[in-house]
């Protein structure tokens, strides 16, 4: 069993939305939304240019996932509040 890091991360899309993921490399990961080949909400050219505005790390995969899985089932009000809460501040 691997005891690599995973990180949840949130980026701010130029639309003002939130768009949150989960990876084992953030830079990388965020080279390749930058790219346009990240997933699919990324690729909208719109929502460029992106900021990388939190990530936060867990020990393993599943505990990344599930704050990746309960971050994104919020409201944005609740996002924004969490985000507040570990200094991240983003309008409403």
């Amino acid at each position: 069993m691997s005891n690599k890091p995973y990180y949840m991360y949130v980026l701010l899309c130029a639309d003002d939305s939130l768009y949150c993921g989960f990876t084992d490399n953030v830079a990388r990961r965020f080279h390749t939304h930058q790219a346009y080949k990240g997933a699919k909400y990324t690729r909208v050219k719109s929502r460029h240019p992106l900021k990388l505005i939190y990530q936060e790390k867990f020990a393993d995969k599943h505990a990344a996932l599930s704050a990746e899985y309960h971050f994104k089932h919020q409201s944005r009000q609740r996002k924004v509040a969490y985000l507040h809460a570990h200094g991240i501040k983003i309008k409403n």
